[in-house]
Formats: structure tokens, sequence, C-alpha cells
């Protein structure tokens, strides 16, 4: 039996050697990346930029580190503001700048008797409508395409009026 045991110790040693040297640096190399990977990392990155060839990915990219951890979606801060101001009758859950998201609960508008809860992505810098997602629900279902537009319409022209007035100033 104990040879058998060391048999099975010695063929996991094996492949756990063999997976190392496939790393290209050594157990750094393996569980680090690597200066390979790096370097590999910076070429895409300079061809993305300069829109270089596109390579077609593989499993191993979900492995690589090739996104730097700064990457964010730029988020246009008078559509932020906006519909911060606009939504303020909502109780806020979540919140993220980064990637432009505003989640709220359930709340009812001001003279109004249905209570709305509403998920807000601002993903693009331009003020422009095809920047603003909206979806509005109700404890019902989905919001009504003409309560969604308002909802819309309201918050465009609020990040308007907050542009020219920064411009003002």
């Amino acid at each position: 039996m104990s040879g058998r045991k060391v048999l099975r110790a010695a063929a996991v040693s094996g492949l756990v050697v063999t997976l190392a040297g496939c790393g290209g640096g050594g157990f750094g190399g393996f569980f680090q990346g690597g200066e390979r990977s790096r370097a590999a990392a910076a070429e895409i990155h300079a061809q993305e930029r300069l829109g270089g060839p596109t390579r077609q990915s593989t499993v191993w990219d979900l492995f690589s580190n090739a996104q730097p951890p700064s990457t964010t979606v730029e988020v246009n801060r008078y559509l932020w503001n906006a519909s911060l101001e606009i939504l303020d009758f909502l109780p806020v859950q979540s919140v993220d700048p980064f990637s432009g998201v505003i989640v709220t609960g359930f709340g009812t508008p001001p003279g109004g008797g249905r209570a709305y809860r509403a998920a807000v992505l601002i993903n693009d810098p331009a003020l422009d409508a095809r920047s603003l997602n909206i979806a509005l629900m109700t404890s019902s279902g989905p919001a009504s395409r003409e309560t969604i537009r308002a909802v819309e319409d309201a918050i465009l022209t609020r990040a308007r009026q907050l542009r020219i007035r920064d411009r003002r100033l």
C-alpha cells in the first residue's frame, strides 16, 4: 500500500511541475503571470489604442490580467446629477458613479398615487439621450413607455439646464 502512495505522490508532483513549467517563469510565473504575460498584455493594449489588428480570444485570456484595474466607464456628470435630482423622491439603494449605475427602491412621486422603482445606467460621457438608460418598475410590473419617456425627458432637460448654468459661471 505504501508503494501506491509514493507512486501517487510522485505523479501529482510531476503534474504540478509540468503545469508550472507551462507558465513561462517557474512557479512565480505560473501563479503571478510572469514577464512574458505582462509584455503580451502591454502589446494588446497598444494594439487596441492604435486600432491595430485584433486577435481571436481564447479560454486562456480569462486567466490573463489584460485589462488594467483602473478601467472605468466614463459618466456624464450632468446626466448623473440630473438623474439624482429628478428621482430624489425615490430612496437610493445603490449608487456607483464609476460604472454609472443608480438603483432606487420604491417611492411615490409628489402628487402621484403609484409607487415606482428605478434603475438608471449612464454609459457614455456625452450629453445625449443614447447615454441614458432607464428602467422603471411598478409593484405590478414595468411602467408604461410614456412614463419612462417622460422621466428620460425630464432628466435630459435638467442635465442641459445644469450644463448651461455651468457655462455661465
